[in-house]
């Protein structure tokens, strides 16, 4: 079994190597036909590249208030989704008095690719996320000085948060928005002999590449909102390079490896914590997720009574609660700062 599953690998290395620039980076993102206004990128978005050492450049974007912000908001994506995800909530966010700053993961998105095919999710571990946290919040301090900085982390880019203010990034506080760590599962014997003869970058299931014929939020069950449930999808379809499958092996490899890096200094976390959870994470992930809350030092549940793992594109009744619950706490670390009228920064590339 093992060694057809090799041979299965090479062939689909094979199948993937050539395509010139295909996994490069993407910046300028097209708008999707028919897609609401309110989905669109917040006024004086600009977007960015991120170059951290040898690896692949992540994309991020930020946007800026017209008045002197009073937090700064760097939010990380969860698996397979792109920044354009979440304008409506920078939006929101800005509104606020907040500048946003989102980025995107190594590997997804915008960001340069590993390997290709383009939409296989794939990094050989979480250290360059884990870096690119710590260097844009540094950016993020000569953009904005003594605006707090306040990490948002969704699903698993929760853990990339966690994992990086461990390390140091600074941050007076963490935002986990339905947050994704891995469970106690066993470990695919045959999988885990792949990675370790250098074939982490298989996918971890067969045809789970992107199709045009997928589901959308909605459909699985994410969200129960119609029209925000298909924004992620409205956005890969205008935009193939945008498009994400199905993790790599090595993803996976990396995704416990960096649930199980951050256990021990959970106790000594100091940084407050805000965890909110959905109806839906509760019985799927809840046992992980208040375990992880309780071992940290400053960590405050909140759960809504219903809700799926894209907090952050459901329904009003659900989202507006969790968007409450996100500016009460950037608000109270922001305290009360002077508000003046500004030119916002030029985040341009």
């Amino acid at each position: 079994m093992l060694a057809r599953s090799l041979l299965a690998g090479l062939l689909f290395l094979l199948a993937a190597c050539g395509g010139g620039d295909a996994g490069g980076a993407f910046v300028e993102s097209r708008i999707p036909p028919a897609l609401s206004p309110r989905f669109w990128a917040p006024e004086g978005w600009a977007w960015g590249l991120l170059k951290i050492g040898d690896a692949p450049a992540q994309r991020y974007g930020v946007s800026s208030t017209p008045i002197t912000p009073q937090a700064q908001v760097l939010i990380l994506t969860g698996y397979g989704e792109s920044a354009e995800v979440w304008f409506e909530t920078a939006r929101d966010l800005n509104a606020r008095g907040y500048s946003v700053w989102v980025l995107e993961r190594a590997g997804q998105g915008g960001s340069e690719r590993y390997v290709l095919p383009r939409d296989l999710g794939h990094v050989p571990d979480f250290r360059t996320d884990i870096r690119a946290v710590k260097t844009l919040a540094r950016m993020m301090i000569a953009s904005a000085p003594g605006a707090p900085i306040i990490i948002l982390g969704h699903a698993d880019g929760g853990l990339v948060a966690i994992a990086a203010v461990e390390q140091g990034a600074p941050a007076e506080g963490l935002i986990l928005s339905a947050p994704s760590f891995a469970g106690a599962d066993p470990v695919d014997s045959g999988k885990a002999a792949l990675v370790r003869a250098g074939l982490g970058r298989l996918p971890a299931a067969m045809n789970t590449g992107w199709s045009r014929e997928g589901p959308d939020a909605r459909a699985q069950r994410l969200t129960g909102d119609v029209w925000r449930g298909a924004v992620g999808k409205a956005w890969q379809t205008a935009n193939p390079d945008l498009r994400m499958g199905g993790p790599s092996l090595g993803w996976l490899a990396g995704f416990r490896a960096a649930s199980k890096a951050i256990e021990p200094g959970l106790a000594t976390l100091e940084t407050p914590t805000l965890m909110l959870t959905g109806g839906a994470d509760r019985v799927a992930d809840g046992a992980v997720q208040t375990r992880i809350c309780k071992a940290m030092a400053k960590c405050r549940p909140y759960g809504l009574t219903t809700g799926g793992h894209a907090l952050h594109l459901e329904r009003d009744t659900v989202r507006v609660p969790w968007l409450a619950a996100v500016d009460s706490f950037v608000r109270v670390r922001a305290g009360s700062r002077p508000i003046l009228i500004t030119r916002p920064p030029d985040h341009g590339l």
